[in-house]
């Protein structure tokens, strides 16, 4: 019992002081390789040692404020977030927290709110959260498993889930079944109890503190029986509305708490105390696994969820209403519904179950049918969501409630970020007219970078990197470069080794199931990807294709590539080739109009004409134009004697090839989204479709009746925001 309440040794104590001064030394050296996935393994592992021995929470804590205090002092930025989010995460694994340590963290963090952002903006937060933890010991684990598991009550109705999405692109086949267990393994089968005895455990040693005993408490809530749904609503009541009035009466508070835990241990059955199954540990999230293969299905997942989560919830406590409802939604209509396409059988049965048999059935001639839904198609799906929203369906959305949060994950490399960019203007476009899903499911979105292989190498025989966008968000947020950037490259290699030891050993690894559950749990603020769209004129098409990417678009000439391929292979000897006109094919004649970035703003219409065979843009997601995202576009020869042209910084372009020749377009290095026989495109940055959808004149932003619209002075640019630990302002 000492133990849970922090009851632990100096030789413990010390030993996290100095995980803790490791992760710290980490941060302050120099990046060298492997570095990262070091720095990233000292985190995981000192979190994975507080979720299996909860006693050295305590402690762990008081080093951690320690440290906090210090950084402070001495004004050293660069572990202030690691610190605010290794603590926060220790408070929300902790069974039990002392008083004098819980205002010692309150005073600490209110001094960091005089930082400037983002380190007052996180350190505010969790003050409040902190403040929040120590009215209700308990509250913060209580509203995580519940939002993560969405355990129904009345007082909080936040709920969250979270989807992981596998790019097959990046990922080998034969290794998908791996990471699906991996992510899937804490899946208890839809059994809730599991986790309303762990909030019950928790919530009542956090607390009446020291006044509970632990393993006698445990032991009754595992054999507790139909009483198990009425402590816990009771727990939920008393911790909200504490949370709500405040430290007013800590006497009734502590009573009614203890009241509960009485009625538990007398509920028991057999009072001796064996080991019991119930623990106090943080679950891990729910967790739905999916292959990205096509486009919508990040779009059909969060309609599911934004439909069926509200059933879920009710089907965890079925009443009358709710049984009846459930047995409409599981009964599939497959007849056509006209009365004779029924078979005679069919059709006698059914009238005597309608009219209750077969007197009554002579007494009536009207026709019964069988109450049933058509489950919808994908294509039916946004009138299944209105009509949910006006009631006619088996789920009622409220007009103004948005309870439910995705948690979006990718994994992938620069080819999936595109996917993502695209995903969310293809949902932005289709909620421009009806807000129907973002208004009611809030999206968050969430990057690991993995690449599967050595990438294939470019024109110049160097590798082409894969994971630029991951080195953007390293450089902006150090954190996320140690915990995210350096575990990913590992995530393949546990996969292959858990795909080959899948056979000896049924014990699942929970590495990469810890890793998302971090990221997702603690990183909220996000750092905004600046998207661009690109009209693409393809020779004999009368129509533009419309296309958006994220990281770079490669411009190619065909004959110029073949030519460079050739002339290479002869330099070295190895085959014999026809002699082409080297003027013939170093390049074409294209015509580049741009507007050129500038730090102060003012765009200037620039123009130009160049032999070039081919053209990269790179979308620079610099902090020097803040105002404005740019592109930086660079220029290829095939003559290594001509000085090259220097590369410039465009806001837009507009590119198209002034001889009867095409060329080819590859976007974010994907090779799925290659366009050929192209003769221009158009650059430009990508423009929100729901700000673009209303006219101007109808903004109820203005100067009043008739005055200067004030629409026209916000920022209506699409960017694609991948939440991090600290973030940065769009």
């Amino acid at each position: 019992m000492d133990e849970t309440f922090g009851g632990v040794s100096s030789v413990v104590e010390s030993s996290l002081y100095h995980n803790v001064h490791s992760i710290l030394r980490e941060l302050d050296c120099e990046p060298q390789a492997g570095s990262a996935c070091n720095k990233g393994m000292l985190r995981w592992t000192l979190h994975n040692r507080v979720d299996r021995n909860p006693s050295i929470s305590i402690p762990l804590v008081r080093v951690l404020v320690k440290e906090l205090e210090k950084a402070g002092r001495i004004d050293s930025k660069i572990r202030i977030i690691p610190l605010l989010h290794t603590l926060s995460y220790a408070v929300l694994q902790s069974v039990f927290i002392p008083e004098d340590l819980y205002r010692r963290m309150y005073i600490c963090l209110k001094s960091l709110v005089t930082l400037p952002v983002p380190y007052c903006a996180i350190a505010l937060n969790y003050a409040r959260q902190m403040k929040m933890e120590q009215t209700a010991p308990g509250i913060l684990y209580q509203r995580r498993v519940i939002a993560e598991h969405s355990l129904r009550n009345d007082l909080y109705s936040l709920h969250e889930k979270v989807f992981v999405f596998i790019d097959p692109a990046v990922f080998p086949l034969s290794l998908l079944n791996a990471l699906k267990a991996d992510v899937e393994s804490a899946d208890p089968g839809g059994d809730t109890s599991i986790y309303k005895r762990r909030v019950l455990l928790h919530t009542l040693i956090a607390g009446l503190g020291k006044q509970s005993d632990v393993d006698p408490l445990a032991h009754a809530l595992e054999h507790l029986g139909e009483d198990l749904e009425l402590h816990f609503q009771n727990v939920v009541t008393i911790l909200e509305q504490r949370t709500e009035d405040g430290a007013s009466d800590d006497n009734q508070y502590k009573s009614r708490l203890q009241k509960i835990y009485q009625d538990i241990l007398s509920a028991a059955k057999d009072p001796s105390c064996p080991a019991s199954q119930v623990e106090t540990q943080l679950p891990c999230p729910e967790v739905s696994f999916h292959v990205w293969t096509k486009e919508d299905e990040i779009w059909n997942e969060l309609v599911n969820f934004a439909l069926m989560v509200p059933g879920d919830r009710n089907s965890a406590y079925l009443d009358e209403h709710d049984l009846k409802r459930n047995s409409v939604m599981s009964t599939m209509s497959t007849d056509s519904g006209i009365e004779g396409d029924l078979p005679i059988s069919e059709f006698s049965s059914i009238m005597m179950e309608s009219q209750g048999g077969p007197e009554e059935q002579s007494s009536s001639q009207s026709f019964y049918r069988r109450p049933c839904v058509r489950w919808p198609r994908a294509g039916n799906r946004m009138m299944l969501m209105m009509e949910a929203i006006k009631g006619n369906g088996g789920c009622v959305l409220t007009k103004e409630e948005r309870n439910l949060t995705a948690r979006i994950v990718v994994m992938g490399d620069d080819r999936t970020l595109g996917r993502l960019a695209k995903t969310l203007h293809t949902i932005r476009k289709r909620e421009a007219r009806h807000l129907l899903l973002t208004k009611r499911v809030n999206m968050e979105m969430y990057y690991i970078p993995v690449t599967d292989q050595s990438p294939p190498s470019n024109q110049e025989g160097l590798p082409e990197d894969m994971l630029t966008l991951a080195g953007y968000l390293g450089s902006v947020d150090q954190w996320y470069d140690c915990n995210i950037t350096g575990l990913g490259a590992m995530i393949l290699k546990l996969a292959q080794m858990q795909s080959i030891s899948q056979s000896e050993s049924s014990d699942p690894n929970t590495f990469l199931l810890d890793i998302i559950s971090y990221y997702t749990r603690v990183s909220q603020l996000p750092v905004h990807l600046p998207i661009y769209s690109v009209k693409i004129c393809v020779s004999g098409s009368t129509h533009a294709v419309e296309e958006v990417f994220v990281a770079q678009l490669a411009m190619d000439f065909p004959e110029v590539k073949r030519y460079r391929a050739t002339f290479k292979d002869t330099i070295k000897g190895s085959v014999r080739y026809k002699k082409y006109n080297l003027q013939e094919f170093h390049g074409a004649v294209v015509s580049l109009n741009y507007r050129k970035a500038s730090i102060s703003d003012r765009e200037v219409e620039r123009g130009m004409s160049l032999t070039t065979s081919g053209m990269l843009i790179r979308v620079s997601p610099s902090c020097r134009f803040k105002s404005r995202h740019s592109v930086s576009i660079s220029f290829q020869d095939t003559n290594p004697t001509k000085p090259s042209t220097p590369s410039l910084r465009a806001v837009s372009a507009n590119i198209r090839v002034l001889e009867e020749r095409t060329f080819t377009v590859c976007l974010d290095k994907d090779l799925r989204k290659t366009f050929k026989n192209v003769q221009s495109i158009e650059v430009s940055p990508c423009l929100d479709p729901g700000y673009c959808h209303q006219p101007s004149t109808k903004s109820k932003y203005s100067f009043g009746e008739g005055g200067e619209s004030l629409s026209k002075y916000l920022n209506k640019t699409l960017t694609l925001p991948i939440n991090t630990f600290c973030g940065n302002e769009q």
